[in-house]
């Protein structure tokens, strides 16, 4: 097929903070020096912070090396964190940890609650206002190789295929976006850095990688129930304790309070469902209380890569390299990642330009690893690198172990235990207890399509399906048959779903409901289900996620 080309300098694929920042300092750079360097930065969300989704607690750490004025700028933090809460949850008890025993990774003074999608909004118009070619809607969907293997740049998708892959009446091919080096920051699980990883043996010396689904919801509350600046997180009931999770609610702005759950995808019951057990975490008295005569604004979920250090993959390859998410830069002991994807989006970018001052293209850019060997974000997910194992071993085991190992050892114990692969701890539906969950209320509690709908997800039905299957018959002969078809449940958007009929039980993918969180692609037994971009411009578009 002919598609029309173009050439930058650096390509970014992704536009969250990791991206953004990326393109930003190689600009800031460049203006520095008075040089001339071409960057382009891709983003399959319908705009920038479309498809940007957390919490968050942000600290602002690597921001302030980004823009040291932020705050003059404007830059989106605007409520400081103004209280630490953890309670361990019974099913109708709280007990709360006093302050004094928290580790530091749980403790938030001097960092701000946010809208990551309003500070990637931000972070795109300082982007542009340095001269970076932003374009949001198109995917980066193929990887371009030279003769000698090396990366350099992408295809974006197609546009106006039909369902059976045929060019439509308003078809436009992809465009080939060509450049010296590509810097890759799709976020969690991205579907290109799953094929860089492949192709450049990336997780050789690297554990796998292990995840979570977090999933959200905002609300605006009454005056009386809102606590500016206060941030919560809990441990517990709902979730039984040999299951990794927690909820978390932050009260920002004006009378908002975003809330939420995080269910580590290690888990081995296949009737768990991530989703109900976020509507069951509301009931709870302890959250409830916050809720009663307020209103739900919004609805979300993505995957959260969760391995840090040891499940960290070599981070370059000929011809660029993996940022953020991408990589896996998220600290799960302090429920933060958004600091460090500025911080790797930004020696990433330092590397690159050295790179092109001295007149290279397409090699590795080994500079961005010895930079972040030598970093603070080193050294920081360092002592955290045996949060998420001692957390596999139990909610109660696990706290103490990583207590003794903050509190005794510094984070500096000289141990750091291994990360397994998620998708192959489901035990068979038949070992398994199944968990009766309520049916929702309309008021406090929600079904899933009425979920969807709040996070503006949408996708044009007539185009190629974006969640592929490997085969086609495992979904009924191995799924369905020895895990009770568990994709019903781990998918908080009513994607997959048994159909059963006179002919027997197929299985149905609703892909236009897809908020793209990627869970699918990760906790699938048999790793049938491959998650690629769809259309770009789809998905959900998320206002203050």
């Amino acid at each position: 097929m002919e598609r029309e080309s173009m050439e930058f300098d650096v390509l970014v694929v992704g536009g969250g903070p990791a991206g953004l920042s990326a393109a930003i300092r190689i600009k800031q750079l460049a203006q520095e020096k008075g040089e001339d360097i071409s960057v382009c930065l891709i983003e399959k969300g319908a705009e920038i912070g479309a498809h940007i989704l957390s919490g968050a607690v942000m600290d602002p750490r690597a921001l302030t090396e980004l823009f040291p004025d932020w705050q003059a700028m404007g830059a989106p933090l605007n409520t400081a964190v103004s209280k630490d809460r953890v309670l361990f949850l019974s099913e109708t008890g709280a007990t709360e940890v006093p302050h004094w025993a928290l580790p530091d990774t749980l403790k938030n003074e001097g960092n701000y609650i946010v809208s990551l999608g309003m500070v990637a909004r931000w972070l795109g118009e300082q982007a542009e206002a340095l001269g970076v070619e932003v374009y949001p809607g198109f995917a980066g969907a193929q990887l371009i190789h030279d003769a000698d293997g090396r990366v350099k740049g992408v295809i974006t998708g197609d546009m106006g295929l039909t369902r059976n892959g045929e060019p439509g009446p308003n078809f436009q091919p992809g465009m080939a976006l060509h450049a010296k080096y590509t810097l890759f920051a799709e976020g969690c699980r991205g579907h290109l850095g799953k094929q860089l990883e492949e192709k450049f043996n990336l997780r050789d010396s690297a554990d796998p990688q292990t995840y979570a689904i977090g999933i959200k919801e905002l609300w605006e509350i009454k005056p009386e129930q809102f606590e500016q600046g206060l941030v919560l997180h809990s441990a517990g009931w709902p979730m039984s304790s040999d299951t990794y999770g927690g909820g978390f609610m932050y009260h920002y702005g004006e009378n908002l309070v975003s809330i939420g759950f995080v269910v580590g995808l290690g888990y081995t019951n296949p009737h768990l469902s991530p989703f109900e057990e976020f509507q069951r975490y509301k009931t709870h008295p302890a959250i409830k209380r916050f809720f009663e005569g307020g209103k739900r604004l919004a609805y979300g979920a993505r995957a959260i890569a969760a391995g840090g250090y040891q499940s960290l993959p070599k981070l370059t390859f000929p011809g660029g390299a993996l940022i953020g998410d991408d990589a896996g830069f998220l600290n799960a002991a302090r429920i933060k990642g958004s600091h460090a994807a500025i911080k790797s989006g930004m020696m990433a970018a330092e590397a690159a330009f050295e790179a092109l001052l001295a007149g290279r293209a397409q090699d590795e850019l080994t500079a961005y690893p010895a930079a972040y060997r030598q970093s603070w974000l080193h050294d920081e997910l360092y002592v955290a690198r045996n949060f998420k194992p001692y957390m596999s071993k139990g909610l109660w085991l696990g706290t103490l172990l990583y207590g003794i190992d903050q509190k005794l050892f510094g984070g500096k114990a000289p141990w750091t235990l291994p990360n397994t692969a998620d998708h192959t701890k489901l035990r068979k539906a038949a070992e398994c207890a199944p968990i009766a969950y309520p049916k929702p209320d309309g008021v406090l509690t929600f079904d899933r399509l009425s979920s969807v709908f709040l996070s503006n997800t949408n996708h044009e039905e007539d185009q190629p399906c974006h969640l592929t299957l490997k085969d086609a018959t495992v979904p009924v002969k191995v799924n369905l048959a020895e895990f009770d078809a568990p994709e019903q449940r781990y998918c908080p958007a009513g994607v997959y779903e048994i159909v059963r009929e006179e002919a027997g039980p197929r299985l149905q993918i609703n892909a236009q409901n897809c908020v793209h969180c990627k869970t699918c692609d990760i906790k699938d037994p048999t790793q049938n289900i491959v998650w690629v971009v769809p259309q770009g411009g789809e998905g959900p578009i998320y206002q203050q996620m």
